[in-house]
This record gives C-alpha cells, structure tokens and sequence, in this order.
C-alpha cells in the first residue's frame, strides 16, 4: 500500500460521513418536530383546561352570587300632570299584573294625553315607597 492510501482511507471516510449524517438527522428530528410536538401537545391540552376551569370558576361564582328575583305581582301606572302632581285620568286602567303589559299601556297613554307623564310603580316587599321601574 503506498502512503496515500494509509492517510486516506476511504471506509473510514464514508463511515464517519455516515455517522454524522445519521446524527444530524436524529438531531434534527429530535429538535425540530420530536420535543416541539412534545411541549406544543402539552401546551395545548394545558389551555384547553385552564379556559374549561375559568368557566367552571365562572359558572361557580355567578350561581353562588345569583339570588332569585322577587318580582312585583302587582304593577301601577300613575300619571303626573305638567305640574308633576299625581292625578287621575278617568278611563284609563292603572292596575297591571305583567311589566309587559303595563309597560304597553303607558305607551299608549303618553301618545293620547301628551301633556302627562306617566309612571310605571309597583310595591316591592322589603320598601317601603313604591318603586318607579319607567317613567315617560
């Protein structure tokens, strides 16, 4: 063998280009799609249950501070003159069991007697005054 092939000896050449290849492919591999996939995947589960659990915390929170609404049985439309005294306008009804419905009327009121306003009150249990819910 002369000294040319000693030094350069072609297997050992091809095998460490093998080798690094190979390695900077399982590197490669390993870092740019193994380990992200990882961290993304745990990532992604990790937010799916920290907005599950604000709305769980949320939904706790609003059923603990939401309090059943104690609503008039009774609603009354009082008209006030252009003077703001309480008066009495014959034929027209006042007394309402719905919000709805009493609202309407009031409505009604107000473009038939433009010169009053008019007052949608009603008796809560624990006041003592009567409680204006719209006036017009």
């Amino acid at each position: 063998m002369n000294a040319f092939q000693k030094v350069f000896d072609w297997k050992t050449y091809i095998f460490t280009a093998l080798a690094v290849i190979s390695f900077s492919s399982f590197v490669a591999v390993l870092f740019g799609q193994t380990i992200p996939g990882i961290i993304l995947a745990f990532f992604k589960i990790a937010g799916e249950y920290v907005i599950l659990g604000a709305v769980f915390i949320f939904a706790l929170a609003w059923l603990l501070k939401a309090k059943p609404h104690n609503r008039p049985k009774e609603y009354f439309v009082i008209p006030f003159d252009v003077f703001g005294k309480k008066s009495v306008i014959d034929g027209i009804r006042t007394q309402f069991k719905t919000h709805d419905v009493a609202w309407s009327f009031m409505k009604q009121y107000k473009e038939s007697y433009p010169f009053y306003n008019f007052a949608l009150v009603s008796d809560l249990p624990k006041s003592d005054k009567p409680t204006i819910f719209r006036y017009i």
